[in-house]
């Protein structure tokens, strides 16, 4: 995945913006990512990822699917696009309510840390229009532009983010060796740079065409997995 991707997935022009799309992707931002496991540990807990190779297409599959759609909504939101119209359109593509539930926490998390890191009239607006929290992809759009970032940046943060946090839960969840996860991010990579550059093709036709245009890629498993694992009393991670 590249840092310097933009509107026309070239470079941004500095080395200002790279590194504050490193801050933004980087786990140790305080956005609420670490406490999340991407539907990781219900899947951990229904034998569906028990090794690397399982991780693996784990999260190809998530990337395809909620990484997508969520990349396309950061790519969106960063493109202009009205943040309400595209927040009603996150949660038209999120049947489960653990999962609209769990987006808009990380919403209001990343909407705290970046209004901290890079005040902004829209962050505060966007805040206050929804006080319960708009959903995380939205946030991040909007979190990128304030950051000095264009769509292909919000794309890329979106793309890492849908494989990352899962990953890096399973090596809690798990054990597995934190040296081949990374090893499965690396071979992930290309994927991620291709669903991006989709994103960002999809945020264009969607503002010629309205929201309507980005992707809905469903995850039905997923869905179930959230609905699961709010049930539980005990539980690793928020969801």
């Amino acid at each position: 995945m590249h840092p310097s991707t933009t509107r026309s997935g070239s470079g941004d022009g500095g080395p200002a913006a790279r590194t504050a799309l490193l801050l933004l992707a980087d786990g140790r931002f305080p956005a609420g990512g670490h406490a999340h496991s991407g539907g990781a540990e219900a899947a951990v807990h229904a034998g569906r990822i028990h090794d690397t190779a399982t991780l693996e297409a784990f999260l190809t599959g998530r990337l395809h699917t909620a990484g997508l759609t969520a990349a396309a909504l950061a790519a969106a939101a960063a493109d202009g696009l009205d943040p309400l119209e595209l927040d009603a359109a996150a949660d038209a593509r999120t049947p489960s309510p653990a999962q609209r539930s769990a987006s808009r926490r990380l919403g209001r998390q990343l909407l705290r840390a970046a209004r901290a890191a890079w005040p902004a009239p829209a962050l505060d607006d966007l805040a206050a229009a929804l006080p319960g929290g708009p959903h995380q992809p939205v946030a991040l759009g909007l979190t990128a532009t304030a950051a000095g970032l264009g769509p292909g940046d919000a794309a890329a943060a979106a793309a890492y983010e849908s494989v990352n946090g899962p990953a890096t839960a399973c090596v809690r969840l798990l054990g597995l060796d934190p040296y081949a996860v990374a090893a499965v991010l690396a071979r992930l990579a290309p994927a991620a740079d291709r669903i991006a550059a989709d994103a960002v093709e999809a945020a264009g036709d969607a503002r010629a065409l309205g929201p309507g245009a980005l992707p809905a890629a469903s995850a039905p498993l997923l869905d179930h997995y959230a609905e699961q694992h709010a049930s539980w009393k005990v539980r690793l991670f928020a969801s």
